[in-house]
């Protein structure tokens, strides 16, 4: 019996002004699935997951979400966006970041009591941050917040999730953390979707890659579209494997030479 399809993208096209950001692109990823967005810079990354999250209205196609359209399937999906995009000075501690995370399961009626605390500081001991539930976020460094967030998207307890470069400004130590999390999640039969900028690591973290540039150039297992040529396809220059015996080759390897002429249209 085939894989249940947990993301299925399909002609989606998103266009700001007269410019396309996305171009009918098409993507399936399967569930239990842990997959790398990558691409230049203005090639649609974060575009991709919002418009399939209805943050960004899309000119045309679909987005099903096992087999139904998002709305419906709203509370099955998290969703880490990037660090950089929300307002850390907001005057709030660690715990109710994380909380935040049960108000759809919740209703709008209804306020977190003593089972959502106790989700709350689950989540955040499998992220290392429990020591730090009454400290205002303000005060965190970058890579603790990102820790938050994760886990603010763990209490979700969802069945999909968007992450949107949870690896940016965080020190190896939390890298470290953050990957250990995702492969567990995959473990236990979640799908996992990631706009990532190290392709060193993508064969390593893995085990399928969307290559995107406005247009999906391939998207499947890392072992099968993770290549050279196609990697030359999405970034518009030279890229060159070494392997680690320092001979080049045309397939993944540890080490990645990379040239690329910048992305002309904006919308990364």
């Amino acid at each position: 019996m085939p894989q249940q399809n947990a993301i299925e993208v399909t002609d989606l096209t998103v266009a700001y002004g007269d410019k396309p950001v996305l171009w009918d692109v098409d993507v399936r990823v399967p569930q239990g699935t842990l997959m790398a967005i990558v691409g230049p810079n203005g090639a649609g990354k974060t575009t991709l997951i919002k418009s399939i999250l209805g943050l960004v209205p899309a000119a045309a196609g679909q987005v099903l979400i096992y087999d139904q359209p998002y709305a419906a399937q709203r509370r099955r999906v998290g969703y880490v966006p990037q660090r950089g995009s929300v307002d850390w000075d907001f005057p709030t501690n660690v715990l109710d970041v994380v909380m935040m995370g049960r108000y759809a399961a919740l209703g709008w009626f209804r306020r977190p009591g003593k089972r959502e605390q106790a989700l709350a500081m689950d989540a955040l001991e499998q992220v290392g941050m429990q020591e730090y539930a009454q400290r205002q976020i303000s005060q965190l460094s970058g890579g603790q917040q990102q820790r938050v967030f994760l886990a603010r998207a763990l209490v979700q307890d969802a069945d999909v999730y968007f992450m949107d470069e949870p690896f940016q400004g965080v020190d190896a130590t939390t890298e470290r953390a953050i990957i250990e999390i995702l492969k567990n999640l995959r473990g236990a039969g979640k799908t996992v979707a990631v706009v990532h900028h190290d392709l060193q690591t993508v064969p390593e973290y893995f085990d399928w890659v969307t290559l995107l540039n406005v247009r999906c150039v391939a998207s499947g297992p890392v072992d099968v579209v993770f290549t050279e040529e196609n990697l030359r396809k999405t970034y518009g220059g030279r890229i060159a494997f070494i392997g680690r015996d320092g001979v080049r080759n045309g397939h993944p390897a540890r080490q990645v030479e990379l040239q690329t002429a910048p992305s002309p249209i904006p919308g990364d």
